[in-house]
């Protein structure tokens, strides 16, 4: 089959979509003609599709979505009606069957699938995939192109039937036309190690700093908001650590040497990690490239440390969420305060520079918590802190399912967003505990001050902007050569603002 992958995501910086690279390769193995469709750098994106798809046929047009919304309660920026458009514009100028996947997709696929089926459908032309698409993405290929029965095909999201009117509420709970079969999630140590030759990945590295790998999928984590087991599985699935460090030397020969874990937590299990590291240091590579890691705070030992730093790790980003005991509890997080100063203690003996992420509002916040947390990250002394304020939920998390047994209305005391006709939390909806309110930023500031550690998102003061979507300051610091994790460019940029950006 001729298959035509899209990528719809036009976030700027750039990011690589990292899985469109591996549906490509996975697509060539088994035979298939794959061409690529990047919207991410179209100026004109009518026109671009138009290009595309004037001259050339397609027997499937698959699109991916990496993300539904920024996940930033200052801005909620929404991107699903973009992505409509999009699609609108390639149904327009062909009657290939498409096909929908991603991250963002396989969180919400009932709803968004729903949202982006055209109206007054008659015929079944849109799926979608969720979980991962190595295996099943060329499948669908292989048996549509053999005339075979797709409906049984593991992770096939379909709507078999025309849905009147698709702006009108569908529950994730009750979808009465769109049917979901269960996924099948690989053994990651039965594929083939990653070329990463069909995304534009050094035009990305230019433009966006920046290229991801990853190391495993799924995450067994009990945090009550975060949706990476909803869409990669519970169960962690481990790639075997020398093919990792091959896909990196790959990136490497293209000249992309500042690399960023694509896994929900680099450390877990952390003897996995460090047989990554080695496998990259016997490569030779620890002294060749400089990657950053999303990382839990514990498990997080000397050695481990010691392993990241001598493998050519710089940076790590630590989701701590918070600094309070009961906070931490509240969340899911199976650590606590003390654990955080030791793992700070860590990095800095080791010479790594590092972050820590707080997630602020969350259910049983006080102003009293919130005081703990900026006190105890004064202490830590870390790098730079995210403060992210709002919590946003996700169908199949505990905190969506707590919020499904209460009423939701529009006028519920702690939700925030688009409450009303969104109840499968399509569209960005944020907790924040009642009475703290939208009064919670006014709070943070006055803890926080003018301590520029602290990259603080409140709607009203511009300058203190820590979300990277459309960030005018980090895209003219990669502009001017800056490379690395976006938080420390702009720590960088701070550091740096007059002077020549350099790493």
């Amino acid at each position: 089959m001729r298959v035509l992958l899209v990528n719809t995501n036009r976030m700027q910086p750039p990011i690589a979509p990292i899985g469109l690279d591996y549906v490509a390769e996975a697509l060539d193995r088994a035979g298939h003609e794959v061409a690529l469709l990047d919207l991410c750098f179209a100026e004109d994106v009518e026109a671009t599709i138009d290009q595309a798809l004037r001259h050339e046929s397609y027997s499937l047009i698959a699109c991916s979505i990496r993300n539904t919304d920024d996940c930033y309660f200052a801005s909620q920026d929404f991107f699903i009606p973009e992505v409509r458009r999009t699609l609108d514009l390639i149904r327009a100028r062909t009657d290939a069957p498409m096909v929908l996947g991603g991250v963002g997709f396989s969180i919400l696929p009932e709803a968004i699938l729903a949202a982006l089926c055209p109206k007054d459908t008659t015929e079944e032309r849109l799926y979608g995939i969720w979980g991962e698409g190595e295996w099943a993405l060329p499948e669908l290929a292989r048996r549509l192109e053999a005339k075979e029965n797709i409906s049984t095909l593991p992770g096939l999201v379909s709507a078999p039937a025309a849905i009147p009117d698709v702006h009108s509420p569908i529950s994730i709970l009750h979808p009465p036309r769109i049917l979901r079969n269960s996924p099948y999630f690989l053994d990651l140590a039965t594929l083939p190690p990653r070329r990463r030759a069909f995304v534009d990945n050094p035009r990305y590295f230019r433009e966006g700093g920046q290229s991801g790998f990853e190391t495993k999928r799924g995450c067994d984590q009990p945090c009550i908001y975060c949706a990476d087991p909803v869409a990669k599985s519970r169960r962690v699935r481990l790639r075997p650590p020398e093919a990792v460090a091959l896909e990196v030397e790959a990136l490497l020969a293209q000249g992309i040497d500042h690399l960023h874990t694509c896994d929900s937590e680099f450390n877990l299990p952390e003897v996995h990690a460090k047989e990554v590291c080695k496998a990259l240091r016997e490569r030779g590579l620890g002294d060749r490239i400089r990657w950053y890691a999303y990382c839990t705070p514990m498990p997080f030992s000397d050695e481990l440390a010691g392993w990241m730093k001598r493998a050519g790790c710089v940076g790590i980003d630590f989701g701590v969420d918070h600094g309070d005991d009961g906070m931490l509890q509240r969340l899911g997080r199976n650590f606590r305060a003390t654990d955080l100063l030791e793992t700070a203690r860590l990095c800095r003996k080791h010479g790594l520079v590092f972050m820590f992420d707080l997630l602020l509002g969350g259910p049983g916040e006080t102003p009293e918590t919130l005081r703990r947390a900026i006190e105890l990250m004064r202490r830590a002394e870390p790098d730079r802190v995210g403060l992210s304020i709002g919590v946003r939920i996700y169908p199949g998390t505990p905190l969506a399912r707590r919020l499904l047994r209460e009423s939701i209305t529009p006028d519920h005391p702690a939700l925030f967003g688009q409450v009303a006709d969104n109840p499968d939390f399509l569209a960005p909806i944020f907790y924040v505990e009642p009475p703290l309110g939208q009064g919670i930023f006014e709070l943070v500031g006055t803890l926080v001050g003018e301590d520029e550690r602290f990259f603080f998102a409140d709607p009203t003061k511009a300058d203190r902007n820590y979300n990277y979507n459309a960030n005018e300051v980090l895209r003219e610091a990669i502009r001017r050569g800056a490379r690395g994790a976006y938080w420390d460019i702009l720590r960088k940029s701070r550091l740096h603002s007059t002077t020549a950006f350099s790493v």
